[in-house]
């Protein structure tokens, strides 16, 4: 069969728009497509202009997979793309693996999910391999899960996580035998066996994908792929039991899916470890693709918790959970007077932190499920990065996050004797960390059992976390009171994110371009010490498109490109030394007594916090005006 071309090579071309249509084996987007080539026939320059960007060229693997518009054509979503990628990664697996390799397939509740997952079961089984669907709308890391617990050779997961409901999405994980086959080093391949792919593994699959003729060309079976029942799921929940954290006094909780598909998992998994004050809010708690209650379905966007604000307002509850619709990413809001819906949110910086610090109380004494003997943890004291080559359940601990992620961790790590890294931005990279323990980055991904699922896991996070939540409480402490503890300890490394979200992503490549030629001279009133291109590597890390300004007060900004959304995106830090915080303490309590008001204690890191709020307000206004965006 003569070859579908999946883009235009000199402009609008009809003909290539009609071999698409006729290669199509899905009737609603093949008919689509023909109503925008008759207008387009017609002479509308707005359905030439759409089909010229569904024909600028076919997905390419991101950040994390292959994510788009759910539309006809080779640059958006649909079955006859999902059909190549399946194709293609069946003809990487056979390669390297040979027949009968094994793929683990799992989907969420979007549009068109369900139907990918078949596609590709049909697809793997015909190209000789053992496809294996999870049962339909669960969560990504139960994917994670099962590709690990099964030991098969690569997993796909059908989601677009927290995009807009128009979106779908198809993650890629890989197991440790195609890794074995196409990595120099063993090590490498062992940790990064069960993560999602990165280099060289993506660009193989992609050449594989390039080379598929046509959809009509591959071959597609009826049946004879295996479907997993519900014990799946309880494996997941039983490896969370073995982590050991569990509810040490009573906790109030509000629970969020944001119309995703991990409320019944959430739900069991906290109530197994002893939560049973749960209270999830009812209306966004059923899949629904269409997320009708939020604007987009992203814990981190304004305007997405309200309803549970609402609901925990109602009953009191002394902690928010929310997780994002696939459930891999989790949120945190806690009690708080001061905010005018009476709780706040806190940052992903801030739960990683958080998380970090229990982890390495935890090992330090031996309870952490990582720490095989306080003998191993002891061992591990003053370990260096070059020593993580042991593997994901080595005796060495490492803690990472990625780059974009704040600077407090390491101090954690660092207070504790152990080693922390950064990794570049995703969990494709933080999840294959050799020897790692604990990883998160700032967008609300924290990976608490690596040796289980290499991935982030919104679900056995909110468990560990809502666990330290109790255990505070039942020390007559807080949250707030731990951030305040570890700040005072190492300093307060405080965060904020600025992004632009544009139509026209060509003026995204403007404002890097720009950056990089002539990059601010100061941050925040303090001169700029030190400008890094991370295009051309940083800190052992491979190249990737970013640049980082550090200022001489030792304020951070890194600019990057986002990998899942049309946005440019400004990670900001400023930092304040222990010392700083206790000054600060001391001119409060000295301004209360001078005053004549009693107080019974001041936080260090309350004192402070106007200040580094006005700090980053000034750095967030500064990059406003140098993009004029």
């Amino acid at each position: 069969m003569t070859r579908v071309a999946d883009e235009f090579t000199n402009g609008f071309d009809a003909e290539v728009v009609r071999a698409w249509i006729a290669d199509d084996p899905d009737l609603q987007t093949a008919t689509s497509l023909e109503h925008i080539l008759a207008a387009a026939e017609n002479g509308d320059a707005a359905a030439i202009a759409d089909l010229e960007d569904r024909f600028a060229g076919p997905l390419i693997f991101g950040t994390a997979g292959l994510r788009g518009e759910i539309a006809a054509g080779p640059n958006r979503m649909n079955r006859a793309v999902v059909i190549r990628a399946a194709a293609g990664l069946s003809a990487f697996l056979a390669e390297t693996v040979g027949e009968g390799f094994r793929v683990v397939i799992g989907c969420d509740a979007r549009y068109k999910s369900a139907e990918f997952a078949t596609d590709t079961a049909a697809v793997v089984t015909a190209a000789g391999g053992v496809a294996v669907q999870l049962p339909e709308q669960l969560p990504t890391p139960l994917l994670a899960f099962a590709l690990s617990h099964l030991e098969a050779d690569a997993g796909v997961m059908v989601t677009a996580s927290h995009n807009p409901p128009v979106d779908n999405g198809y993650k890629v994980y890989l197991g440790e035998r195609p890794l074995r086959a196409i990595e120099s080093d063993p090590a490498a391949a062992d940790a990064g066996a069960g993560a999602q792919i990165v280099s060289p593994a993506d660009t193989l699959i992609a050449e594989k994908i390039a080379a598929v003729e046509s959809v009509a060309s591959v071959p597609r079976a009826e049946s004879g792929w295996e479907h997993l029942d519900e014990s799946i799921v309880e494996k997941y929940l039983s490896r969370i039991d073995d982590l050991g954290v569990r509810a040490e006094s009573d906790l109030s909780i509000v629970l969020t899916s944001l119309h995703g598909v991990g409320a019944g998992v959430a739900e069991v998994a906290l109530a197994r470890t002893g939560f049973t004050d749960v209270h999830p809010v009812a209306s966004q708690q059923a899949p629904d693709p269409d997320f009708p209650t939020v604007s987009f379905p992203n814990p981190e966007e304004a305007g997405a918790l309200d309803e549970s604000f609402a609901l925990a307002k109602e009953v009191e509850a002394e902690l928010i959970i929310a997780n994002d619709p696939d459930a891999d990413r989790f949120s945190a809001a806690i009690p708080d007077a001061s905010a005018a819906v009476g709780y706040r949110q806190l940052t992903g910086d801030e739960v990683g932190l958080l998380l970090g610090e229990d982890a390495a109380n935890r090992l330090a004494i031996g309870t952490h499920h990582a720490a095989a003997s306080s003998r191993a943890t002891e061992s591990a004291k003053g370990a260096t990065a070059s020593s993580t080559a042991a593997g994901a359940d080595s005796l060495t601990p490492v803690f990472a996050n990625s780059i974009v992620s704040s600077r407090g961790l390491a101090a954690v790590a660092a207070s504790h004797g152990f080693t922390a890294v950064n990794t570049l931005t995703g969990f494709k990279w933080i999840s294959r960390v050799a020897g790692l323990v604990f990883g998160y980055e700032e967008a609300l991904g924290y990976c608490v059992d690596p040796g289980a699922v290499r991935d982030k896991d919104g679900i056995s996070a909110a468990v560990t976390f809502a666990a330290l939540a109790s255990r505070l409480k039942s020390e007559g402490s807080s949250i707030e009171a731990e951030l305040d503890r570890i700040r005072g300890r190492d300093g307060y490394f405080a965060t904020a994110p600025l992004s632009f979200r544009l139509d026209d992503i060509s003026l995204i490549a403007t404002a890097m371009a720009k950056l990089r030629e002539n990059p601010p001279a100061t941050l925040a009133g303090s001169r700029v010490a030190e400008v890094h291109d991370l295009s051309a590597g940083y800190d052992g890390l491979p190249p990737t498109d970013g640049i980082l300004l550090l200022s001489e007060s030792n304020s951070r900004v890194i600019v990057r490109l986002s990998g899942t959304e049309p946005k440019l995106k400004c990670y900001l830090e400023v930092v304040a030394e222990p010392s700083e915080l206790q000054a600060a303490a001391d001119a409060d309590a000295r301004a209360a007594a001078s005053a004549g008001v009693r107080l019974s204690a001041t936080s260090a890191s309350a004192s402070l916090k106007p200040a580094l709020k006005e700090r980053l307000a000034s750095l967030s206004t500064e990059l406003k005006t140098f993009f004029a965006l």
